[in-house]
């Protein structure tokens, strides 16, 4: 600012009121300061001038960096955080980056609050951290813990799903298992229960997995050697995640399976990429965008008032019917 002050002969007061956009100087001095600043390659150091108030007003965003429902939230994260005058930093959690290191950097670069993308953390680390920092977590509920909630109404996502495949005649439906991953405990008793609704217990099959394509790669191969051993395929299968319906429709297409002819898939999240592939994926769709924004704003309003008590917002989904889900075939004669 000095330079600036300098250069354009007026005083460093001058230019901060310039740059801070106050009353007191002439419209002529302001273009003179700024064009002066864009010479010389000035810009203000804003994060400097809001922590000498106490404040960052920035929001820290903590997601995993191989899902893909992750940068839809993201993408609606900075809009809501913008209109509401906050900035965004992220910060990613890696296979060899946890979820807890991944946080405290953002708490070492003096975020107000954090924003958890599908935490994989025990309750006992959210609670104390929401004890710590204002935090939201986004997909995974844990009751108790001091933080606030937003998630998608998973039973109501599978239950639309299920009663989809029903719809087309299939009975023989497995569910891939998310494992850890956010909201698959509940989906996998959506599951259960729609089987049991229509009449299908007898045929409930929940196959181990997780929220990556290498689970659905492996299930593909699961189910292609049991078809060679004489054991019939599946009519139908729930993936837990997108990213997982992808990895399976992979080894069934390169394997000669016709989808949805032999056999219908369907995903949940509608990620960006479901609906790119050569073949439409099913699925159910989170609404990324409204989630996003619920986040945002418990952030912002927790930050305003502490004493708010933990909340949650329950998000609907909707089914979103491509290219992968059909009729069920004719089973052969006996």
């Amino acid at each position: 600012m000095a330079d600036v002050a300098e250069k354009a002969g007026v005083s460093r007061a001058l230019v901060s009121i310039v740059f801070r956009n106050q009353p007191g100087a002439s419209q002529e001095t302001r273009e003179r300061v700024l064009r002066v600043a864009d010479e010389i390659g000035y810009r203000p150091d804003n994060a400097a001038r809001l922590l000498a108030r106490g404040r960052s007003r920035t929001l820290g965003v903590m997601f995993t960096v191989h899902q893909t429902f992750h940068t839809n939230l993201i993408e609606g994260i900075y809009p809501e955080a913008e209109r509401l005058g906050y900035d965004v930093l992220l910060s990613a959690a890696a296979q060899a980056r946890s979820e807890a290191k991944a946080v405290e950097a953002l708490l070492g670069h003096r975020c107000e609050a954090v924003i958890l993308l599908g935490p994989d953390a025990e309750a006992a680390y959210l609670d104390e951290l929401g004890r710590r920092t204002v935090t939201v977590s986004v997909s995974r509920r844990v009751p108790h813990a001091r933080v606030d909630f937003v998630h998608s109404a998973e039973a109501k996502g599978i239950r639309q799903a299920m009663d989809h495949l029903v719809e087309l005649g299939h009975r023989r439906i497995v569910h891939i298992d998310g494992g850890r991953g956010p909201g698959s405990a509940e989906r996998r008793r959506a599951y259960r229960s729609a089987m049991r609704r229509h009449g299908l217990e007898s045929e409930v099959r929940v196959i181990p997995g997780d929220h990556t394509e290498q689970s659905g790669i492996e299930t593909g191969h699961l189910l292609l050697a049991e078809r060679d051993r004489g054991l019939p395929l599946p009519t139908a299968v729930l993936a837990g995640n997108d990213r997982c319906a992808w990895g399976l429709l992979m080894i069934l297409t390169r394997s000669g399976v016709d989808v949805p002819r032999d056999l219908s898939v369907v995903g949940y999240d509608d990620s960006h990429l479901s609906h790119l592939m050569p073949i439409g994926l099913t699925t159910v769709r989170q609404d990324a965008a409204l989630m996003a924004e619920h986040a945002v704003r418990f952030a912002v309003e927790r930050l305003e008032n502490r004493a708010l008590e933990p909340r949650e917002a329950v998000v609907d989904p909707k089914l979103v019917v491509r290219g992968t889900s059909g009729p069920a075939p004719e089973e052969p004669a006996s």
